[in-house]
């Protein structure tokens, strides 16, 4: 079934939490965009010279991609399928926005190659008071990102809280790193942790 364009979720412009942190990944680094839909982020990428890997069920949406030579697509259900990369597949960077499926958290940060970055944005508790989503499912608890990533990633910025732009919603997102093998070496320092209440 084919996915009317102003259906089609990744339309939209990049957005401004990944293209802050976008400078951390390792140039010419390969990238996953996870539930990328059309690819607003598979294309932000790309446009830097990174090689992409865009997962979506929406077969429609990502072959929006298809004159995107950086751009491998792969439609996939993340949630009624076995997560469908091998593993030994590693990315310089994982991009998750608008979407949360619990179950994927594991997969995702063992396919973070040493070095690699996670960027991870989308909505929270309290979301139910202002729009959609409100299903308790896909709204972050205060803090979950956090604890996913806890003793596995070094947190380089977290964000929870509310913002009135594009749209009022309450939200949660963060930049974490998995540490380089030589994270002693001054070459691959990272920022100091950021952690803020969004709003």
């Amino acid at each position: 079934m084919n996915t009317p364009a102003t259906a089609m979720h990744g339309l939209s412009a990049p957005s401004p939490w990944v293209r802050q942190w976008a400078h951390l990944v390792a140039a010419g680094g390969a990238v996953l965009d996870v539930a990328s839909g059309a690819g607003r982020h598979a294309r932000f990428f790309a446009s830097r010279g990174h090689p992409v890997t865009a997962i979506d069920r929406d077969a429609a949406a990502l072959d929006t991609l298809r004159d995107e030579p950086l751009v491998t697509t792969l439609a996939a259900d993340l949630e009624s399928a076995a997560w469908p990369l091998a593993d030994d597949v590693r990315f310089a960077a994982i991009v998750v926005t608008n979407y949360l499926h619990r179950p994927l958290f594991a997969p995702l940060l063992r396919s973070l190659a040493p070095g690699g970055v996670l960027v991870y944005e989308t909505f929270a508790q309290g979301n139910e008071r202002v729009g959609k989503p409100s299903n308790p499912s896909f709204l972050l608890a205060p803090g979950e990102l956090l604890e996913r990533v806890r003793g596995q990633l070094r947190v380089v910025a977290f964000q929870d809280g509310f913002l009135a732009q594009p749209r009022p919603a309450y939200i949660q997102r963060i930049c974490a790193i998995r540490q380089a093998e030589h994270s002693d070496d001054p070459a691959h320092a990272l920022p100091s942790p950021c952690y803020e209440l969004a709003g």
